[in-house]
């Protein structure tokens, strides 16, 4: 099983930048795929979930209205993109799918800069 992200982004406050995660090894349809964050100096911030099976998704609130989940099953890709942003969504962008009691596989993570 893997979960290979896209490169590093640097963006302008107000853009939005979109990474992908593409999975392979497993069945991309039958796992969610979270998306998590971690900021500097910070602990991990849940983002939301996507079922692929669907297209079904839950954003955490904070998020809500400036982040999209997508997913492709014919690239068993999925997506995240995110609106409107500001130097606090500076972080570690990383997809991972959940099993067992927490996540059995992360993607290798996405630096993601907004800077003037």
């Amino acid at each position: 099983v893997q979960l290979v992200q896209s490169g590093a982004e640097l963006r302008n406050p107000g853009a939005s930048v979109k990474v992908s995660c593409k999975a392979s090894g497993y069945t991309f349809t039958s796992y969610y795929i979270d998306w998590v964050r971690q900021a500097p100096g910070q602990g991990l911030e849940w983002m939301g979930r996507i079922d692929p099976e669907d297209g079904g998704t839950k954003y955490a609130q904070k998020f809500q209205g400036r982040v999209t989940f997508t997913a492709d099953t014919s690239t068993s890709t999925a997506y995240v993109e995110l609106s409107s942003l500001r130097s606090e969504d500076t972080a570690v962008y990383y997809c991972a799918r959940p099993g067992g009691w927490g996540y059995d596989y992360w993607g290798q993570g996405t630096q993601v800069t907004v800077s003037s």
